[in-house]
């Protein structure tokens, strides 16, 4: 039997990079606990007034967020705030699929064009990987913006 994954971010802005991932994969923040949110609502608006609601300190509201897939077929995202900085390479890392069924120069330009997307979201480019047939397609390496590597592949 298969079981649900969740990819869980140590970082110190969870809210500031749960909005990155949620713009780069298309996902969205889900409302708090027993509140339905109308279209149009803004779930991060609706997060703030529950957790004064319910009497978090302002000072502690930011210490988690989420995101999840709107179609329900990704795993979930989990950002927990931590005092540590990120201090070596990821031992895991995300590969973004930004170039399905595409191959050479037309897959590297829509990598290239995903690039320029995410560079303007806050990530950081940080070298291309040039097409190796018949083992590598080529990828963009690039780092979030808290520093943590993911690949457009």
């Amino acid at each position: 039997m298969s079981r649900v994954l969740q990819v869980t971010f140590d970082c110190h802005d969870p809210r500031a990079l749960s909005t990155f991932w949620r713009d780069a994969l298309g996902y969205v923040h889900p409302g708090p606990p027993g509140v339905d949110l109308a279209d149009g609502d803004d779930p991060l608006a609706a997060w703030d007034a529950f957790l004064e609601r319910v009497g978090v300190p302002e000072g502690e509201r930011n210490a988690r967020s989420a995101i999840e897939d709107p179609d329900g077929t990704g795993p979930r995202v989990f950002f927990q705030q931590v005092p540590e900085d990120k201090v070596a390479k990821n031992r895991v890392h995300l590969d973004v699929r930004a170039a399905p069924g595409l191959a050479g120069e037309e897959r590297m330009a829509a990598l290239e064009a995903e690039c320029e997307r995410l560079v303007a979201l806050g990530a950081r480019r940080v070298e291309r990987h040039e097409p190796a047939p018949p083992m590598a397609g080529g990828h963009i390496v690039m780092a979030d913006p808290e520093g943590n590597e993911f690949c457009l592949d």
